[in-house]
């Protein structure tokens, strides 16, 4: 700070230039104050301030020049000879504006005083108080709107930009120090910086400057519109008369290409081309456009939004960007099938035949064998589409007479079955993208296909934005754009895996709205920005798995299970579907080749062992790939006759055309001390059969586990064995009910494994297997290796429920298990969804206890007990 009555060296300010704080100015100076002034920045160590007064009057021969009152204590920052000196400027002066100085008693200069450096007094006016915060904000919006339109054009570009950009980022406590700093940098006039600089109240000095920053950017605006209207008259004539020139030729040329074209096709018999006359062709895809908007629902939203683009479209050259913007929003807008305006006489006629629903069920058994519990849901959802459709249909005829007797008496229309939100859940291969495609034939509607899997983006489902370059709709809009009505039936396969929240937003928060029936007729797309009825369209969701789902998402679905096919399902499909198929593929009739029962029994039992039949299609290809091989080589050599061809397909040569197989159940399982094998269900919704080992090593008495385990797991086997070391006296393990098993006799640890490390493995589950296999270990008795089991333990020895029991049950009989130990709450889970051929080759034993699973597992009497146990567990209830 400047304090009063302190002496400066002046630095008279040349008119018109203005020093005001944080600016800075550069000048020419005479060599005679050039030369004070470098003496008094060697003599001192600190900066050298000096007294920067602009010149208000400049001098003339008759007067000495008038100086203001009001002046800058300014750091000088540099100071050098110039490279254009004369004898009266000698000197390069740069300073650097600090602080508003006040001149009490004013100060008189000669012309002659101007070339010398004098001294004067100044002192330090008062600020005043501080600022208001809207005074601030309106001083800072000020500024931000003067510098964009500096930096949109005219020169010093990027410098306007990235002081915008600073300025937006600032604190209000720096909105003093930016009024001065920008009033330093723009072209202001002389008479509002200096009005500015004595203007030494903070308040009505930022008003002042507000006022500035609006004047500028009016006069900026109004000078660039000149200057483009000027610009614009000066060149029209030339460019009209060049553009005249140029399509006068044009039309002359292609005046001379029709006449050619004609004689040809005239001479020749070609029909002519839709690439020879694109004007012509812009022409009627224009029309067609103007007959799609008009073809909308009167007064619907879609259609205003049609008629405010297109007028805005035929002001605009065609020619310009913004022409082909609007033009393809167009072309979007007017090819969806809008619900209003949408013919729905086709599927009338289907829903109106009295056979619909018996010719419906017909498709799906035609087209797929088993998944009884898809087809009957399909069925229902069918039935309801035709009673309430012709419900509609019905009022719809009453309507047109009472509007022909009565227009006022209309009967209020009926709403239409909104579409459920299906989601069928099971393994790979098991049918659930082709039924799909049955029921869209059975209902005779459009069938479209939407991968989520991979999915990244939110903009693939809901659109990106008109303002976007190459933007366009969302793929639910492209699905309805392709199917052409607004009832179609539309498949999100794999919507398991489609991404959640990151930087592109959230692909499973946008099908939120899409497979909401209570939201989904007003869906708006981005692109489109309209509302679409989504409520007509029948959604199907695929998935291998519910846990990768978000919980809102699978909220909004009927999610239906598919468990998987057993041995005979996948008998029928093999020899009524797939070996068809691949005879089919392979150019090959069904006299070529005769697959035998056993040999097909051999595929799907030796060779294949998954949920689906994906595998077993594969198998069979091979088989017949090789025979279509050796038919065309006996074609080539007896010329058609199957004398020498061997078309039948035995057990005996599978190994041949397919190899070693891969499952023998006899083989790969023995009895053996401390392993039994339990259930289990993969990530992909597959049941199977999984092993549980254990060994006893030496050690310290502890428990080690191995395989990939997830926390709950480790649980199961840590309370497995707490239960084992509770009853091992009851089980003659021990001699005491006070000894370890894991330290008496020998101290040993127990290493309990779960084979195939390269998989995670977790889940409630496995508890009773782990309890038979540590007491197969500590007693030496062995399960059966046809024996599987599952179920969660409680450390008071209660089996508890589990899930999936039909793929686990499934899976059981796919491995060759003859009997399988299940929790007693589960038995209504076995007798409504295992199917019957499957209890009849399978025994299922249900128990409540850890010591029933055990005379199960080993056999009865074959544990030996100390003391008879209870027949039932008694439990108190808080």
């Amino acid at each position: 700070m400047i304090l009063s009555n302190t002496q400066l060296p002046t630095i008279p300010l040349p008119h018109p230039q203005v020093l005001l704080p944080n600016g800075r100015i550069s000048l020419l100076v005479s060599r005679n104050i050039g030369d004070h002034l470098f003496s008094l920045v060697e003599e001192s160590s600190e900066p050298t301030i000096v007294a920067a007064i602009p010149i208000v009057t400049p001098p003339t021969g008759a007067s000495d020049p008038v100086l203001s009152e009001y002046g800058v204590a300014a750091r000088v920052v540099r100071l050098g000879p110039s490279s254009n000196s004369h004898n009266e400027h000698a000197y390069h002066l740069t300073i650097a504006g600090l602080v508003r100085i006040h001149l009490p008693h004013g100060l008189h200069l000669t012309t002659d005083q101007l070339n010398t450096l004098t001294y004067c007094t100044v002192e330090h006016p008062p600020s005043g108080a501080k600022p208001t915060r809207s005074t601030l904000e309106a001083t800072k919006a000020a500024a931000v709107n003067l510098l964009d339109k500096l930096a949109k054009s005219g020169p010093r570009k990027d410098y306007w930009s990235r002081m915008m950009h600073f300025i937006e980022g600032i604190d209000n406590s720096r909105i003093v120090w930016l009024a001065d700093a920008m009033t330093s940098a723009v072209d202001a006039e002389f008479n509002d910086k200096l009005e500015i600089l004595a203007t030494t109240d903070t308040e009505a000095r930022l008003q002042a400057v507000t006022q500035l920053f609006v004047k500028l950017a009016s006069i900026f605006e109004v000078s660039s519109k000149i200057a483009s209207v000027v610009d614009e008259s000066l060149s029209k004539q030339q460019k009209e008369y060049f553009l005249r020139q140029k399509l006068a030729a044009i039309q002359k040329e292609l005046q001379n290409l029709n006449r050619q074209s004609k004689a040809v096709i005239g001479t020749s018999g070609n029909p002519p081309s839709e690439l020879d006359d694109d004007d012509q062709a812009d022409a009627d895809d224009m029309a067609q456009l103007r007959q799609k908007i008009e073809a909308m629902t009167k007064d619907s939203e879609e259609r205003k939004v049609a008629v405010s683009e297109w007028r805005r479209l035929k002001r605009i050259p065609p020619g310009s960007a913004e022409n082909a913007v609007i033009r393809t929003y167009l072309e979007w807008l007017a090819s969806i099938p809008w619900a209003s305006s949408s013919s729905r006489l086709t599927a009338l006629e289907v829903l109106k035949d009295r056979q619909f629903l018996s010719k419906a069920r017909k498709q799906l058994d035609a087209d797929h064998y088993g998944l009884d519990k898809i087809k009957k849901r399909l069925i229902e959802y069918l039935a309801i589409v035709r009673l309430k459709e012709l419900a509609v249909y019905t009022e719809n005829e009453k309507a047109l007479v009472l509007r022909m007797d009565n227009p006022s008496s209309i009967p209020p229309p009926i709403n239409r079955v909104k579409g459920p939100i299906l989601l069928f859940v099971g393994p790979p291969g098991t049918g659930k993208t082709s039924i799909t495609a049955s029921l869209a034939r059975a209902l005779d509607r459009p069938f479209e296909r939407i991968s989520l899997g991979g999915v990244r983006d939110e903009a693939e489902i809901r659109g990106h934005r008109r303002t976007y370059v190459a933007s366009g709709p969302g793929s639910i809009v492209q699905a309805l754009k392709k199917a052409g009505r607004p009832d179609p039936i539309i498949l999100l396969d794999e919507i398991d895996k489609v991404g959640h929240n990151n930087f592109h937003g959230d692909p499973s928060a946008a099908l939120l709205e899409v497979l909401d029936p209570e939201q989904n007729h007003t869906f708006r797309d981005h692109y489109l920005n309209v509302p679409v009825d989504l409520s007509q369209v029948l959604f199907i969701c695929t998935a291998n798995s519910l846990d990768p789902i978000s919980p809102p998402l699978l909220d909004r679905c009927e999610v239906v299970h598919l468990s998987g096919y057993t041995y005979d399902e996948k008998l029928h499909i093999a020899s009524q579907f797939l070996l068809p198929k691949q005879l089919k593929a392979n150019g090959l009739g069904a006299s070529h080749i005769v697959l035998t029962e056993p040999a097909l029994l051999q595929i799907v039992t030796g060779y294949t062992r998954e949920a689906g039949v994906r595998s077993l299609e594969r198998a069979i290809g091979s088989v017949v790939r090789y025979k279509a091989m050796e038919w065309a080589e006996h074609d080539d050599q007896d010329g058609g006759k199957l004398s020498a061809y061997e078309k039948e397909v035995k057990v005996e040569d599978l190994e041949k055309l397919l190899g070693i197989p891969r499952y023998d159940g006899e083989k790969e399982r023995t009895v053996k001390r401390g392993v039994v094998y339990g259930l289990v269900v993969s990530g992909l919704g597959e049941g199977g059969v999984l092993p549980v080992e254990t060994c006893t090593i030496p050690g310290k008495g502890d428990l080690r586990l191995t395989g990939s385990l997830g926390d709950v797991i480790k649980e199961s086997s840590s309370l497995a064995l707490s239960w084992v070391k509770a009853y091992a006296y009851d089980l003659q393990i021990t001699s005491n009910r006070s000894e370890d098993p894991l330290k008496v006799p020998n101290v040993v640890d127990v290493h309990l494994h779960l084979p195939a490390g390269a998989q995670k493995k977790d889940g409630p589950s496995a508890g009773v297997a782990m309890v038979c296999a540590l007491v197969s270990l500590f007693t030496g008795l062995c399960v059966p290796v046809d024996t599987a089991m599952t179920g969660e333990i409680t450390l008071r020895g209660r089996v508890e429920p589990v899930g999936g029991i039909k793929e686990k049950v499934l899976g059981a009989h796919r491995a060759g298990m003859k009997k399988v130990i299940l929790p007693w709450a589960n038995r209504k889970d076995v007798d409504h969804d295992v199917p019957r051929e499957i209890k009849d080759d399978m025994q299922f034993f249900f128990v409540k206890t850890v010591s029933e699973g055990l005379d199960v597992a080993f056999g009865k009497g074959t544990v030996p007990w100390r003391r008879p146990r209870a027949g039932f567990l008694l439990e108190s209830r808080l």
